[in-house]
């Protein structure tokens, strides 16, 4: 049995395949497949709060909110502000199971990571992706955060830890609630496994959206309740103060 055409000129040659922007179609010119262009239009977050990373107009600042009640987290670091077009990216990552629009994002937020830990951000011990419920994981079939902490640990060499955070009630979806409705939702939500050693250790919470923080700042006093030193949120996205 032949494992080739007998035709000639018609042998893939990988090496010199190009890879299709997954937001226009056109050509990739870029090491991921998205071109240079729509890779520039990207929502990319600039100026924002030096703790929960919300927008503002300047770098180097920190937010009322930060100021008034500091979060439990030290730091939150996301590559872009939720918008036009990362959100359809997102969108059809997270409830669509469009995994390559996940891996493409989670391949520019690990090139984000490496500049800011070359920048001076200390490096985790671990990261552990925000847990789903069991019935949203059911729906889902799979958790997002895990997926990009599954990538993200195969490109920075930073180990992972999926099943030590626990999700115990669920309540209802965090998106139909306002800041004051999430906190409640969130109130004995989540558990360590047993036999999660967090004692001591630096640990970057994954996710792909912060709205509010509720759900980072919960499972960060979980964290730092059972004795780990610090607790970070990385995510891909943070979406401005309603109406900004």
């Amino acid at each position: 049995m032949r494992c080739q055409p007998l035709t000639d000129n018609t042998v893939y040659i990988w090496t010199k395949n190009k890879q299709q922007c997954l937001l226009c179609t056109d050509t990739a010119d870029t090491e991921h497949p998205l071109c240079s262009a729509c890779e520039a239009e990207l929502p990319w977050l600039g100026g924002h709060c030096s703790i929960c990373a919300l927008p503002l107009p300047a770098e180097g600042l920190t937010c009322g909110e930060c100021q008034r009640r500091p979060p439990p987290f030290s730091r939150v670091e996301a590559a872009w502000r939720y918008a036009f077009p990362l959100d359809s990216l997102i969108t059809g990552f997270k409830h669509q199971a469009h995994w390559p629009m996940g891996r493409l994002l989670a391949g520019l937020l690990s090139h984000h990571l490496q500049h800011a830990f070359a920048e001076g951000l200390p490096p985790p011990d671990l990261l552990l992706p925000v847990p789903l419920g069991r019935k949203r994981l059911r729906s889902r079939g799979f958790n997002q955060a895990e997926m990009l902490a599954t990538w993200l640990s195969a490109s920075l060499q930073l180990p992972q830890q999926r099943d030590w955070l626990l999700r115990q009630q669920e309540g209802a979806h965090q998106q139909q609630l306002d800041a004051a409705a999430r906190r409640r939702n969130l109130r004995q939500a989540f558990a360590l496994a047993t036999g999660a050693e967090v004692q001591g250790r630096h640990i970057a919470l994954i996710d792909d959206v912060l709205t509010t923080g509720a759900t980072a700042a919960a499972l960060a006093r979980l964290l730092l309740g059972a004795g780990a030193a610090r607790v970070d949120v990385y995510c891909l996205a943070r979406t401005p103060k309603p109406g900004d």
